[in-house]
């Protein structure tokens, strides 16, 4: 496996992709566009559902992005565990009525194995797949895959409610025994067991049926036109490649975190409790990227998102780091220097960035040395 920087493997992907004929789409903003049921964008193929519904025609009916997201339903998660964000990147690729299931496989397996791009081991891969769904089966074992690294699980189909839904295949990474310490192996998988040995890396869902809740899915009507939607997490994928413990150990964070010890004084632990530092290493992005995306912390809907999470970030360099005075928009740069060359948008906003999170760093402070002292 070819060691590789975050920059490098976001690139390797789009360059994959484009070889194949696809067309570079860019990362859209965070905030929806004439979307009014997403609070913000999140996910790789949020921003490309006017190609699958059919209002609007793509140039080019094969598609391939790094699309930046934000999800917060898990928050409480983030820096508790190794892989929970509330900003991500989305690496993916997309078929609108275009190829489908064989040159999908094809192709990614060709992305993960070959020499000449990611050169993943293939005795470490595993592929999950709907146990009705022979058709994904059989291509993996013709692309070289064995029979033993198959495994059928049943909530591998996607759909929500009425319409377009279909089986999906998702890849995995085994990191092996080290991190299986009670040695189960294969269940972890088989059985859908929370571990951290077997890393999902990718998700290729076959959109090629009409669901309806009123049938069974065995009834459910084919697409006259089926597409391929797919999405590999930048942060797992760096975090594989890199050989790193959490996501958090990459260089898409560890630039941050540095400069937190060097403000704070204190020490990152890979293997101690190092919550406070991934809650902010964490945050600083999420907010700087939806403040150059034009969404300002608020007191009303996503505004007020992203006031939590800044204040989250606050509380927690406050309570366990001693950070008595404004302090992550002073991260900015560093944010910058490790993401500006795929996001120069960044670099043309930071006085912004670092304006807005200055103030309303410096008005939560007041508002806890207020309450601390009541």
């Amino acid at each position: 496996m070819k060691q590789l920087t975050s920059a490098q493997i976001r690139q390797m992907w789009l360059d994959f992709w484009k070889s194949k004929g696809h067309a570079v789409e860019p990362s859209a903003n965070l905030v929806p566009v004439n979307d009014p049921t997403l609070l913000w964008i999140n996910s790789g193929g949020a921003t490309l559902k006017k190609y699958f519904d059919g209002s609007v025609i793509p140039e080019n009916p094969r598609i391939t992005n790094s699309q930046k997201a934000i999800r917060t339903n898990d928050i409480e998660n983030v820096g508790k565990t190794a892989r929970h964000h509330t900003m991500f990147e989305m690496l993916g690729n997309f078929s609108v009525g275009d190829y489908f299931r064989d040159e999908a496989i094809e192709w990614g397996y060709e992305l993960l194995t070959s020499p000449e791009w990611f050169d993943f081991p293939k005795d470490k891969l595993y592929m999950t797949y709907y146990p009705d769904d022979k058709d994904s089966y059989n291509r993996w074992i013709a692309c070289g895959v064995k029979p033993s690294h198959l495994i059928p699980i049943e909530d591998n189909f996607w759909e929500i409610g009425a319409g377009p839904s279909g089986p999906d295949t998702e890849i995995f990474f085994d990191r092996g025994e080290d991190f299986d310490p009670d040695n189960i192996g294969i269940r972890l998988l088989e059985e859908d067991i929370e571990n951290d040995r077997y890393i999902e890396i990718w998700n290729i869902v076959l959109s090629q049926f009409n669901a309806d809740p009123a049938v069974p899915r065995s009834e459910y009507k084919e697409l006259p036109n089926k597409n391929i939607d797919t999405g590999a997490g930048l942060e797992r994928l760096v975090a594989v490649i890199q050989g790193a413990k959490t996501n958090f150990e990459t260089d898409l964070f560890m630039p941050i975190i540095r400069e937190v010890e060097k403000m704070s004084g204190k020490t990152y632990d890979p293997d101690g409790d190092n919550m406070s530092f991934k809650v902010i290493a964490d945050h600083i992005r999420t907010i700087a990227f939806s403040i150059t995306d034009g969404q300002l912390p608020s007191n009303a809907k996503a505004g007020y998102v992203i006031r939590r999470i800044l204040r989250r970030a606050v509380r927690y360099a406050y309570t366990f780091l001693g950070q008595k005075q404004a302090f992550m928009y002073k991260l900015v740069p560093v944010l910058i220097e490790n993401m500006g060359g795929a996001y120069p948008e960044l670099k043309a906003q930071q006085a912004l960035i670092e304006k807005v999170m200055k103030e309303e760093e410096e008005s939560f402070l007041r508002t806890l040395e207020t309450g601390i002292r009541l």
